[in-house]
């Protein structure tokens, strides 16, 4: 579950981890009184979308006075805010985020992973503060550090001194530095996040550490103990098809190719999507169907699929264990002859009932392009797609 910036700052503020005073506006006339609430000086107002990027695509404007306040609230609100993260179809910006101004000295990137090969935390640090951290990776990838902690030790001194020494943080501030850095750790790891990145973090004229941007993730399976997070759930951010899915027990996350996938498993989804890659293809989505779906929740699962209208091919990939082939057949016939496919559909069926399943389609009367392996199901869809023969 993804946050807004001035979400994960109420969330970050209850550990301690140091932010500046803001409101929420939804009008233009809300900015320019949240900036007078703020003090009527310099303030800074925030397109809230989760995405990031937000500067670069006009939605982050430093203001002097509230008039100027109101004006770049008249801009940001309602504009289809397009940045790197967005993709180019943008999103509506619907609030703001008005905070208090900062007399900033330096500015540092600091965010915590879980890093899974190594099963550790991970601090991925630069001095490059307020920068994508994808450009320094790639040019300048020195300027970047990364540091393990493990599980079991928990962050210690060692690892704070060693995040202070490569930042090149005074001796004279270090204190207040690792006080924070404790903090942002232990929120990490109190809120269940899959992810936390605070960039930038700032330093302030008067030494001070500060919290001025702030992406939080919290891992879907922990919602159920993070109460306060699942309250500030924003369906107008969430994709209509993906919370489709949640009801019905599908696990659907769109994407931005043009070849619908339907899978049983996590790990066979991923594989068929590196498969349809290889094959010069882009998948427009990942969906599992799991390990007992229903012909009900297959058809669903096509629904869902073919609401996008990018997609131009669907390949579906299932190996029956638990799930049962036949049981796919008859949920793809009846998609297709309820829903009336006409794009491309390339299908790999293995394991259980196997046999019945293919013989369904056979005989089905569709025009189903069969595949015995999944590089096989990735390059026929890939080219039916490129030249496509319409189904009947």
């Amino acid at each position: 579950m993804n946050l807004h910036e001035y979400q994960a700052k109420d969330l970050l503020k209850d550990f301690g981890v140091p932010v500046l005073k803001g409101q929420l506006a939804y009008t233009p006339r809300e900015v320019q009184k949240a900036a007078v609430n703020l003090g009527g000086g310099v303030v800074v107002v925030k397109a809230q979308i989760h995405a990031g990027g937000r500067g670069k695509g006009g939605g982050v404007k430093v203001v002097k006075n509230p008039l100027e306040a109101l004006t770049a609230g008249e801009k940001i609100l309602g504009m289809n805010l397009v940045s790197p993260q967005t993709g180019p179809e943008g999103r509506l910006v619907r609030k703001v985020w008005v905070e208090q101004g900062a007399n900033i000295k330096r500015e540092f990137y600091l965010s915590l992973l879980l890093d899974r090969a190594k099963r550790k935390t991970s601090f991925i640090v630069s001095a490059e503060g307020g920068m994508e951290i994808e450009e320094v990776a790639e040019h300048n990838p020195e300027k970047i550090f990364n540091l393990p902690v493990s599980h079991e030790s928990g962050l210690q001194g060692f690892h704070c001194r060693a995040i202070s020494q490569f930042l090149k943080i005074e001796k004279g501030a270090e204190k207040k530095f690792f006080a924070v850095i404790q903090a942002i750790y232990n929120a990490y790891l109190g809120l269940d996040c899959s992810m936390l990145e605070i960039n930038p973090l700032i330093e302030t004229a008067d030494g001070d550490f500060i919290c001025l941007d702030a992406k939080l993730a919290i891992d879907d399976d922990a919602l159920f103990r993070q109460k306060k997070a699942l309250a500030y759930l924003d369906y107008d951010e969430i994709d209509e098809r993906e919370l489709i899915a949640k009801e019905v027990g599908l696990n659907y996350v769109a994407l931005d190719g043009n070849i619908g996938c339907m899978v049983n498993g996590a790990g066979l989804a991923m594989a068929t999507m590196d498969a349809i890659k290889q094959a010069n293809g882009d998948p427009a989505n990942f969906l599992d169907v799991g390990g007992g779906a229903t012909r009900e929740m297959v058809a669903k699962a096509f629904q869902l699929i073919l609401q996008d209208p990018k997609v131009k091919g669907v390949l579906v990939n299932i190996f029956g264990g638990i799930m049962r082939c036949d049981v796919i057949a008859e949920g793809i016939i009846d998609a297709a002859k309820t829903l009336n496919i006409t794009v491309p559909l390339v299908v790999r069926l293995r394991g259980t009932n196997f046999e019945q399943g293919k013989k369904l389609l056979e005989e089905s009367g569709l025009k189903i392009t069969p595949a015995v392996n999944i590089d096989e199901a990735a390059e026929k869809i890939v080219a039916a797609v490129k030249n496509p023969v319409k189904n009947s």
